[in-house]
């Protein structure tokens, strides 16, 4: 973790048409101290802005910067049976096969991220009182929303960590690399994102919102087991004037969309606010490297029920026909496909992320219901399933769920939006299904992979007082 005392705001500057009306335009400022900086609603709002660029991350090829979600990917699809590697080699080759090293820098990277991000919501919140009583409570609302998202993540990958509510100096070591445990990161997460539900309304969708809150803390509530309230935070977004695309294709190529709830925005050729995941998955960047290449299982599930949503979820590769690529994140466009180039190089790519869509509410939603009652005819959860199955064509009235048919539709239209891992350890069928994965392709999978390691370089700054997950 950085000394979060001394990390500079880089304070960039989101002003592109698909989050015109999300991202203000401050004056940029870089290399700026965060000690003495804020001394206006004007200076907080751009460390608002500051928060999303640390969740954005860094567009580089450098091990040294903060790539956050832009390696997301391989701590979640490529350690599912969702993703792999086109040629197995190099750090990205352990998330596919279970060999995840404690010194993995991308891992590293990830977590020395996210604290990042944490850091820079810290920093908001430390800052209130610059605020006008009108706008305190928003302010307030966005940063602890991005503090929840961000723990969520981390708590979820790693289990116990340390807990950071202030920004604190690099002597404060206890507070820095004392792991706490999960249900107390939980805690803090239920009341940060109860605050950004009672502060905030719905004008974003690549910023924090009410919704946004609602449906994250319901995740948080069906991870802990709590059905009924998710339930209830499902059906208030399910009021709230979000609707399901009509074609598939568009949910991921006209952004901002009405389905999108939350999504973090980039800009196509903007060297500072791009993203190059999208073309490290397809041959944009070699014709025989790459990664999170679609496995043979997931593209047997699609093929088996994925309606029209297949054609926009996955594409054969040109050039080497026995692999598969991703294909909801297409920077450079593809004309069978009817994708428009976003980008005049991929590796600028400006497809948004999405975090949060109404599809994966709906979806929720029946989960909730499941999870509360036996009744696997229920017909609110029938409804908001079969909502989602229309969607991808698939009519035929359903006249039963069960948790795997909702497992297995989760998987399908939720395919390679890092959402697969999550949920089968949600479900309480990772060991299960990830072993029988594993068994399949010459790997081993155990109950020790389904936390990630605590960084080496973690351990090492702390002098043996962060302590390491079991099998590392």
């Amino acid at each position: 973790m950085k000394n979060i005392n001394k990390v500079l705001l880089i304070l960039l500057v989101f002003a592109f048409q698909s989050c015109s009306e999300d991202y203000l335009s401050p004056t940029p400022v870089s290399a700026v101290s965060a000690e003495g900086y804020f001394t206006s609603e004007a200076q907080l709002e751009t460390g608002l802005i500051n928060m999303y660029d640390g969740i954005q991350g860094v567009n580089s090829t450098s091990s040294n910067d903060n790539h956050s979600l832009q390696v997301e990917f391989y701590l979640t699809e490529m350690r599912s049976d969702n993703t792999k590697t086109k040629s197995s080699e190099g750090e990205p080759e352990q998330f596919e096969n279970y060999t995840v090293e404690a010194n993995n820098g991308i891992v590293g990277d990830y977590y020395r991220s996210v604290y990042n991000t944490i850091y820079r919501a810290n920093t908001v919140l430390q800052n209130l009182e610059v605020a006008s009583a009108e706008r305190a409570g928003a302010f307030e609302g966005e940063a602890k929303f991005v503090r929840a998202y961000s723990y969520f993540n981390l708590v979820r990958l790693f289990g116990d960590i340390p807990l950071v509510t202030s920004v604190i100096g690099p002597e404060d070591t206890e507070t820095q690399f004392t792991r706490v445990a999960t249900s107390a990161v939980y805690d803090l997460i239920i009341s940060d994102l109860g605050t950004a539900i009672a502060n905030l309304d719905n004008s974003y969708r690549t910023r924090a919102s009410k919704a946004a809150a609602q449906g994250i803390l319901a995740k948080v509530h069906l991870t802990l087991g709590n059905y009924g309230e998710a339930k209830t935070l499902c059906e208030d977004v399910m009021t709230a004037g979000y609707e399901l695309e009509a074609n598939f294709k568009d949910v991921f190529y006209t952004e901002a969309n009405k389905e999108v709830i939350f999504a973090i925005g980039y800009i196509s050729d903007d060297a500072k606010d791009s993203q190059n995941f999208s073309a490290e998955w397809l041959n944009a960047v070699g014709r025989t490297t790459g990664v999170n290449y679609v496995t043979d299982e997931a593209k047997a599930a699609l093929d088996e029920m994925g309606g029209n949503r297949t054609l926009y979820s996955y594409r054969i590769d040109d050039f080497q026909p026995e692999f598969n690529q991703v294909a909801k994140y297409i920077p450079n466009g593809d004309e069978a496909l009817e994708i428009a180039s976003l980008a005049s190089d991929p590796t600028l790519a400006g497809n948004d992320w999405i975090v949060l869509r109404y599809a994966d509410v709906l979806l929720m939603h029946a989960e909730a219901i499941l999870g509360s009652s036996p009744n696997t005819f229920d017909s609110g959860a029938i409804s908001s399933f079969q909502a989602v199955r229309d969607r991808a064509g698939l009519t035929t009235p359903v006249g039963e769920i069960t948790p795997a048919s909702l497992l297995a539709e989760r998987r399908v239209e939720l395919a390679f939006e890092n959402q697969r891992f999550f949920d089968l350890v949600r479900f309480g069928l990772a060991q299960s299904i990830l072993s029988q994965f594993a068994d399949n392709n010459g790997f081993t999978f155990t109950g020790n992979d389904i936390l990630l390691p605590i960084p080496t370089n973690e351990i090492g700054l702390s002098n043996g007082l962060l302590t390491q997950n079991p099998g590392y």
